[in-house]
């Protein structure tokens, strides 16, 4: 739901009864709570800043949960700290003090505005009215974007303990085309991209699963274009030691009106499909993806 941060968890944890299968599926762009204090600081009417987040993905993908594969979703939205960067990505002109020294302020991201704390919207507009000091971006961190890396992390190490490896499928949506900053992908979008850090994030059956059985329900798919995978796939994903990381973008305009935010009643199919996904991933030859 759309609404305002309280003082609750930053994070939730959807599982009925227990993990079944190796997988962990990850959220971290479908979060709507925005605090008052952002909306305030903010250029951007509440339509516009919601042009960042990743709508409904935790919803498509709510049906992972049942199968025994829990769900982990930010409940803060992207525009406001971005769970899927280094912790620390900052455009430096964005601060009235100086960033310190442990800063990335050079990544491609930061570059074009998507840095930890984003300093633009998904559609290019600037976000906020005035400059942050470091602190309110430190403080963000440590409240938001670190307690999302926890539980990740301990869903990641528990399954691993579990399986002897793990999954985690990092659910995302993507425009239905390129904007203006994206001069190299200004046309159409397939309907899914599939993102694994082209080829080191995790073994190549899950990659070659997901793709047939995406391609089997009638869905076009890419493969690390215009998307190869963010932090996340970046970071967790180390085959060898059998933590695997496949990053997944849908068109939105599949199952939402882009404008108006609006579902659309193919929602319900994706939701099915994303759930026979889940599905066959688990399948995949334990074997394959155990460390050697």
């Amino acid at each position: 739901m759309h609404g305002l941060l309280t003082a609750t968890e930053p994070v939730e944890v959807l599982a009925n009864g227990g993990q079944a299968i190796p997988l962990v599926l990850a959220s971290p762009h479908s979060g709507a709570e925005y605090p008052a204090t952002f909306l305030a600081a903010s250029r951007l009417d509440a339509l516009t800043l919601r042009r960042s987040e990743d709508s409904y993905v935790d919803e498509i993908f709510g049906g992972a949960p049942a199968l025994g594969a829990p769900l982990l979703r930010a409940r803060f939205p992207r525009a406001y700290v971005d769970a899927n960067r280094e912790p620390f990505e900052l455009d430096p002109t964005m601060f009235e003090d100086l960033l310190p020294n442990f800063v990335n302020s050079h990544s491609p991201r930061v570059r074009v505005g998507l840095g930890t704390i984003a300093r633009v919207v998904a559609s290019g507009e600037e976000i906020y009215a005035r400059k942050l000091r470091f602190s309110e971006a430190a403080h963000r961190i440590e409240t938001l974007y670190r307690p999302y890396h926890r539980v990740l992390k301990h869903l990641l190490d528990a399954t691993q303990e579990r399986y002897g490896f793990a999954i985690v499928l990092d659910c995302h949506s993507m425009p239905s085309a390129g904007g203006d900053r994206d001069r190299r992908d200004r046309s159409s979008r397939a309907d899914m991209v599939l993102g694994d850090c082209h080829g080191t994030a995790c073994h190549p059956a899950i990659t070659e699963t997901a793709h047939r059985v995406l391609n089997t329900k009638g869905y076009s798919t890419a493969l690390n274009t215009p998307y190869a995978g963010g932090f996340t796939t970046a970071h967790y994903g180390r085959p060898s030691v059998g933590s695997h990381c496949l990053q997944i973008e849908i068109n939105r305009a599949l199952y939402m009106d882009e404008r108006s935010f609006e579902r659309k009643t193919f929602l319900g199919r994706l939701e099915q499909d994303m759930r026979d996904l889940v599905e066959e991933l688990s399948a995949i030859d334990p074997e394959l993806l155990r460390p050697a």
